[in-house]
């Protein structure tokens, strides 16, 4: 075995040595009953960054704008609290965030049904902790996902 095989498996992770070895993962989702392209299905990594990205930005510019009153440096603690009342009050009612309805993503209950406020906040304070958000499972949730039983699907 050449050393970038066994290095590129490594980084690849469980997921891709058991598929090598002829076993069927399944898509993301399957697990959870939902469909595999197309609206409600999970949605990709790419589109969910893409709208945290378009939440921080204009965090950022609240914070700036009507927070600090152009502080640049207190402008990131700030946007971290407007980050954290813009999920909660957004994903609470109407299942997305401006950022993910701009990239055509809803936040649902696993069983499809709407988030719920205390699920909502739960999943919220860890989004902003940042770190289970990194971690994901097979199904491309994060842990802060896992935790609040959400998804995040395509609209």
């Amino acid at each position: 075995m050449d050393n970038r095989q066994a290095i590129g498996s490594w980084l690849s992770g469980p997921g891709e040595a058991a598929k090598q070895m002829g076993a069927d993962t399944g898509y993301r989702g399957e697990r959870l009953g939902l469909p595999e392209h197309g609206p409600g299905a999970v949605a990709p990594l790419g589109r969910r960054f893409g709208a945290l990205f378009a939440d921080w930005a204009l965090c950022m510019l609240i914070a700036y704008g009507l927070l600090t009153g152009g502080d640049a440096q207190a402008s990131g603690n700030w946007a971290l609290g407007v980050l954290l009342v813009l999920s909660v009050l957004t994903v609470g009612t109407i299942g997305s965030t401006p950022g993910k309805r701009l990239f055509g993503l809803r936040v649902v209950a696993e069983n499809g049904d709407r988030l719920g406020f205390g699920r909502t906040f739960v999943r919220s304070v860890l989004l902003c902790l940042a770190i289970p958000a990194l971690v994901w499972d097979r199904d491309g949730r994060g842990l802060h996902d896992r935790l609040a039983r959400a998804v995040q699907v395509r609209l």
